[in-house]
């Protein structure tokens, strides 16, 4: 199947029925809804982690297939324990599956993740993911009291150690950063006797060959850029895969997006909260403030997507207020994921 950008580049067809729509959030702390935007005062972040709940609980009622909740350890994202909330998410829901989107492992202790996630496997009967990823912000090393300079090391010894523990049998392994582990077994066991785990990339070629090294999922972060730009990630991974002897693996795709009644209203709700969060990072990080001339205001082509994924697809977007008429900007869930099984 040739594609509009690229009418001779084969794809594989996607089978609709392999589609899934899912949900995810980093548990953005947003302002009070009702008045002019950014106007009001920010809810507290034990309210923005009560609003998530009751959106993954309507995400459930209204049959999405999934939701993803993101760790951050920063003052505008109320999730830093994502595990506890899907947790939550567990007790009160009935089919949906979740995960986190993602979790910072190289800040973190792999077995300690998979005891968290098998744990929350066996509260949801079997529908926790690990979505494994590095993050787009490092906040959690000097929190943790790691050096950036481990920060390649640090992933690539915690993905290997965390892929052992998936396999269903005692884990012998050695790292530099780490103690070892000597024929050691890690509960609660998943009654599966594995979990779900996917990789997040951002754009990497690296990370691509690492996920299909590990016979992971593949998901790109795509939080920038149009889509078809990522489409080469997609192609190399299944080259890899293929190279590695690794059986075929689903890829998703996880992206901001905002639902309106039309393209332009959705832009004209949505600029004024985009333009402040971008221009937030921008002071961060260095690069000048975006307004509206340099921005595109307009609609967006037809056939862009802001909340698909083949199942295993994710989209974003947010049900508490596509069924309320509240823009999703106000409560921080505007992000979709999208995921294809070939």
């Amino acid at each position: 199947m040739a594609t509009a950008t690229h009418p001779d580049r084969i794809v594989p067809e996607i089978d609709p029925a392999t589609v899934e729509l899912g949900l995810d959030t980093f548990g953005d702390v947003t302002e009070q809804f009702g008045g002019a935007p950014l106007a009001g005062p920010p809810l507290t972040h034990a309210q923005s982690i009560r609003n998530l709940l009751d959106q993954a609980v309507l995400a459930d009622e209204v049959g999405l297939d999934f939701i993803g909740v993101g760790e951050h350890h920063r003052v505008d994202f109320a999730v830093s324990a994502p595990e506890v909330v899907l947790g939550a998410i567990a007790a009160r829901t009935s089919r949906i599956r979740m995960g986190s989107a993602v979790t910072v492992l190289s800040s973190d202790d792999p077995v300690r993740v998979f005891e968290r996630f098998a744990t929350v496997d066996a509260l949801s009967s079997g529908r926790a993911e690990v979505i494994l990823g590095r993050g787009s912000f490092t906040e959690s090393f000097p929190l943790f009291g790691l050096d950036l300079a481990d920060y390649e090391v640090l992933f690539e010894e915690k993905i290997e150690l965390f892929a052992a523990l998936l396999r269903d049998e005692p884990v012998t392994w050695e790292g530099t950063k780490r103690g070892a582990l000597n024929d050691q077994w890690v509960y609660p066991r998943p009654e599966s006797g594995t979990l779900t785990t996917w990789v997040g990339v951002g754009g990497s070629p690296q990370s691509v060959i690492r996920a299909a090294h590990y016979g992971m999922p593949l998901f790109l972060a795509i939080i920038g850029g149009q889509p078809a730009q990522f489409a080469p990630y997609a192609d190399l991974y299944r080259r890899a895969l293929e190279q590695f002897g690794q059986a075929p693996q689903p890829i998703a795709m996880h992206s901001p997006g905002f639902i309106a009644a039309t393209d332009e209203e959705a832009l004209e709700i949505l600029y004024p909260y985009q333009e402040a969060q971008t221009n937030q990072l921008g002071r961060e990080r260095g690069w000048g403030p975006t307004r509206a001339s340099s921005t595109s205001r307009r609609p967006p082509p037809t056939g862009r997507s802001t909340s698909v994924r083949p199942r295993p697809w994710r989209g974003r977007s947010c049900a508490t207020c596509a069924s309320s008429g509240r823009p999703a900007s106000t409560c921080g869930t505007a992000w979709g994921s999208f995921r294809t099984s070939t």
